[in-house]
């Protein structure tokens, strides 16, 4: 019995030992994995935390490259003043999408106009087809008349007392007696609006004045100027009337004339009057400036007209026709061109462009 007793006894200790030995064994193997898993979540961590300094590090070497790229030298232009970069324009927008995208444009003409010379659209309109009072822009379709009679330019052209301004009293330098070239005659009618200079190659036409005036309406006619009116060559009357529609029509085809186009453009010449030299200037100031490239230029006014342009300018590198009629005050419509032309180079690709 006793025998047995210990036999037993011997049996569960051995059992006890096992035991402790297997939940021990159990117990490192658990420690072991808590430990292993620790360190594999710890290494995720680590490597979760690095990588936004490597996205911020690769975005930071993109962005030095575009830098990079963007800021690769501009080619000069010959419009760009004298140590200055010509700011590049971006991509033009379409036709229409510019003019979709025209009440950005706050223009302080009464009337205005600006069409793309090459297609014909409309970019931007205000009261276009109003019929108004058009003052010195008749000078324009006074040099197409002169020019279409194939005139010998050399001749000489005496100013007399019927080129005299009685109607407004306007000014002029060229005296009664005066003799010039009709060539001077007219470069001094288009750069600088000489009404005694336009009036006199109108009374030198064939037929003389009043066949001029004839031509005038002639000529409007052929060119669809269906609201146009002319009564003499000077536009000192206020019977000289035309649209914005009518004078883009008039503006594109003397484009066509290259002496009107460098006459129109000059910034400045002499004429000897009676023994003396004197100066001239454009009566647009925009023809001087480098910011602008002006094909034809014409200024324009009588108090029944207000001030008025119109010209033919490459803008964002597109040819356009400008017209602003009937504006109030001395500096409104060069304001109202220099907002066209910043509307026209701040269109985007998308032809969305900002405010001027």
């Amino acid at each position: 019995m006793r025998m047995m007793l210990r036999a037993v006894m011997l049996l569960g200790a051995l059992m006890g030992t096992g035991l402790m030995s297997m939940e021990a064994a159990h117990a490192a193997d658990k420690a072991k994995s808590k430990a292993e898993l620790h360190k594999s979540k710890a290494a995720a961590t680590k490597k979760e935390k690095a990588a936004p300094k490597a996205s911020k590090s690769k975005s930071k070497s993109t962005r030095v490259a575009r830098s990079s790229k963007s800021a690769s030298p501009v080619a000069k232009s010959k419009y760009a003043p004298v140590g200055q970069k010509k700011k590049v324009s971006p991509a033009f927008a379409s036709d229409a999408d510019l003019w979709q995208d025209h009440e950005h444009l706050a223009v302080r003409s009464g009337s205005a106009l600006v069409i793309a010379q090459d297609s014909g659209q409309a970019l931007y309109e205000k009261n276009a087809r109003a019929v108004v009072p058009i003052a010195s822009i008749t000078k324009i379709m006074t040099a197409m008349v002169v020019l279409d009679s194939m005139p010998d330019l050399q001749a000489p052209i005496t100013i007399t007392d019927d080129d005299v301004d009685y109607l407004k009293g306007s000014r002029s330098r060229l005296q009664v007696g005066t003799v010039l070239t009709r060539e001077r005659a007219l470069l001094l009618a288009l750069m600088s609006s000489e009404n005694r200079a336009a009036n006199a190659l109108g009374r030198h036409y064939p037929g003389g004045l009043p066949a001029f005036v004839a031509a005038m309406n002639r000529k409007a006619a052929s060119l669809g100027m269906a609201r146009t009116h002319f009564e003499d060559p000077t536009g000192l009357t206020s019977n000289n009337v035309a649209t914005a529609h009518d004078l883009a029509r008039m503006v594109a085809a003397a484009y066509r004339y290259p002496l009107i186009r460098e006459f129109s453009t000059t910034s400045g010449a002499t004429a000897e009057v009676r023994g003396r030299e004197l100066e001239y200037r454009n009566t647009n100031q925009l023809v001087k400036s480098p910011t602008w490239e002006i094909g034809l230029s014409k200024t324009g006014y009588i108090q029944e007209a207000g001030k008025c342009l119109v010209m033919q300018a490459t803008v964002a590198d597109k040819p356009v026709v400008i017209v602003l009629l009937d504006s109030v005050g001395k500096q409104t419509r060069i304001g109202d061109a220099i907002r066209i032309k910043r509307w026209m180079e701040s269109a985007s690709v998308s032809g969305k462009p900002s405010p001027a």
